[in-house]
């Protein structure tokens, strides 16, 4: 059989129908997956837009909570600040009451070391204008033992230097003027310069 020209004509139409069908199927594939492809790469930016808005989120809270760990810590520190302050007073308060204690007793200690030596040095102003009067009886002379006179620097105790001195004056047999000369002779270092 014996092809036309028309007959091949329409075969060659016939092809070529064929492979412009096969074309425009294959683009229709290619368009569908493009559409998909740009799908899921939209739906990837979001994805990614919903991950760097979480991140950014969580970046914010970070911040956040950085800020309230400063304002906690500026807190204790002010807390911690005002407490020593606090304490500091109180100790200088304490200080300055002890001082003033001790600087009122010490005026008191004071007074009183005064007034004793004025006492002393009446008693001893009126022994020294009373005249002593003895008639000389050899019967009635003897001599007796002395014992050393002490000496009192304000280092030892007050009460056992008075104790010690009233038994030596006792046994050398002083008169009140004595003891009071002899007294004031006694005292040495410090406890002079009260004189």
């Amino acid at each position: 059989m014996v092809n036309t020209r028309s007959q091949t004509k329409m075969a060659d139409n016939a092809d070529l129908l064929a492979l412009l069908a096969e074309i425009k199927k294959s683009m229709e594939k290619g368009q569908e997956e493009m559409k998909k492809g740009q799908e899921e790469m939209k739906n990837g930016q979001e994805e990614m837009k919903k991950g760097q808005e979480e991140m950014q989120n969580g970046q914010e809270e970070m911040k956040n909570q950085l800020q309230g760990v400063k304002r906690k810590i500026e807190e204790v520190r002010n807390e911690v600040q005002r407490k020593i302050e606090e304490i500091e007073g109180k100790v200088q308060r304490k200080i300055e009451e002890v001082e003033d204690k001790v600087q009122v007793k010490m005026e008191e200690v004071e007074e009183k070391v005064q007034v004793r030596i004025g006492d002393l040095e009446k008693r001893l102003s009126e022994l020294e204008d009373r005249p002593i009067n003895f008639p000389a009886n050899p019967d009635l002379t003897y001599s007796r033992p002395t014992v050393k006179s002490l000496t009192f620097d304000g280092q030892t105790s007050w009460t056992v230097f008075k104790a010690q001195f009233d038994v030596v004056s006792f046994a050398n047999g002083w008169n009140n003027f004595v003891k009071a000369s002899q007294l004031v002779t006694s005292l040495r270092g410090s406890a002079a310069e009260v004189l």
